[in-house]
């Protein structure tokens, strides 16, 4: 089993930026890539971002790339997503996920977060 818990959702104006962390426990040298989801209301949820643990190869969805950055923390068995720009368009709850080996990339998660609200308004 993984565990993952997010941090660092909340209101943020226009064009400014947020940073949020998933921070993962229990087995995690089964998972071989982590990676952000959003659903807005009313919405599908939708992959935004994912990077593998070991090669570091990324994914963003055309609609983040250049303004969100997905980096790792091997260390602290940690993945950020680095938010810039925002739009009221992004708003939405955010969840990490993590996909365990002998899986492709990026695949369907089979770990998710409880999910973080990001607002983004004047």
């Amino acid at each position: 089993q993984v565990q993952l818990v997010e941090s660092g959702g909340g209101l943020v104006q226009p064009g400014g930026s947020l940073r949020l962390s998933c921070a993962a426990s229990g087995s995690i040298f089964s998972i071989n890539a982590m990676g952000w989801y959003r659903q807005a209301p009313g919405k599908e949820r939708e992959r935004i971002a994912a990077i593998t643990v070991g090669g570091g190869s990324t994914y963003y969805v055309d609609s983040v790339k250049g303004r969100f950055t997905i980096s790792r923390d091997n260390g602290k068995n940690t993945v950020y997503l680095q938010m810039n720009s925002l739009k009221p368009g992004d708003t939405a709850v955010y969840y990490c996920s993590a996909s365990l080996k002998g899986r492709s990339f990026p695949s369907y998660p089979n770990y998710w977060g409880q999910g973080t609200q990001v607002t983004v308004s004047s």
